[in-house]
């Protein structure tokens, strides 16, 4: 958690942000013929930055309840996936949530060309032979891509290593890590053969009560509760 004066222009507009996504994801109740209330705040540059750190999740209300995204989030997401391309030396989980987000903007039918130009998914071997440890901070990172019924290479890696993300999950859990395990919790929701002794409807209860008040947190935990099991729309 951010000590107090701590906090940056920046993060402070990507809590906003995160904060107006969770509350659009425990509003639901939108018809699949009409568009969510915007999420975003704005195109300045301050903005366009927080929309790219939150990546694709900036659109999840709409992906999750099936409906169409608020025209105005579809085109600040674009303005921010032109203003923020990854560069030569960018990272794989950068060059990862680039794709993510200008994937997600297509499948929702953003209307400008540059979502229609191939997409190619970026490699994602880096993460086979990663320490469990790192493993779960690059999932982590990646949480955006865990969204039911999507498929990816990163989520192929994370299906082929659940225990790993799990042993991920309670490293993070006994650190305090909260946003790394409500992320890595949210990845271990689509996983069909997470060990039952892990107690993962209780972590993330947990997870819940001791760090939910960050909005980052609760907007991982908002994401995994379609697919907990038990949840009304159960397991996808």
């Amino acid at each position: 958690m951010e000590q107090p004066g701590t906090t940056t222009p920046l993060t402070g507009a990507v809590r906003e942000l995160a904060t107006q996504v969770v509350s659009a994801l425990t509003s639901g109740g939108h018809s699949p013929m009409s568009a969510h209330t915007p999420v975003t705040v704005g195109d300045d540059e301050l903005g366009l930055a927080a929309v790219r750190v939150l990546g694709a999740d900036v659109l999840l209300p709409a992906v999750l309840h099936r409906t169409l995204p608020a025209p105005a989030d579809l085109a600040v997401c674009e303005k921010a996936v032109l203003a923020y391309p990854p560069g030569p030396d960018a990272s794989p989980a950068s060059r990862w949530s680039h794709w993510a987000m200008v994937h997600t903007l297509a499948n929702l039918g953003a209307p400008t060309a540059h979502t229609s130009f191939e997409n190619p998914e970026p490699d994602a071997s880096w993460l086979e032979d990663l320490p469990w440890q790192a493993l779960a901070h690059q999932l982590a990172l990646l949480a955006a891509l865990a969204v039911p019924g999507a498929d990816s290479a990163v989520a192929g890696i994370a299906r082929r290593r659940t225990v790993d993300v799990a042993r991920g999950f309670v490293r993070a859990v006994r650190r305090r890590g909260w946003l790394q395990a409500a992320a890595t919790g949210r990845w271990l929701t689509l996983l069909d053969d997470v060990p039952d002794t892990l107690g993962l409807d209780a972590g993330l209860a947990f997870v819940a009560l001791m760090g939910g008040d960050d909005p980052r947190v609760a907007l991982h935990l908002q994401a995994a509760r379609p697919v907990l099991p038990g949840a009304a729309a159960g397991r996808r």
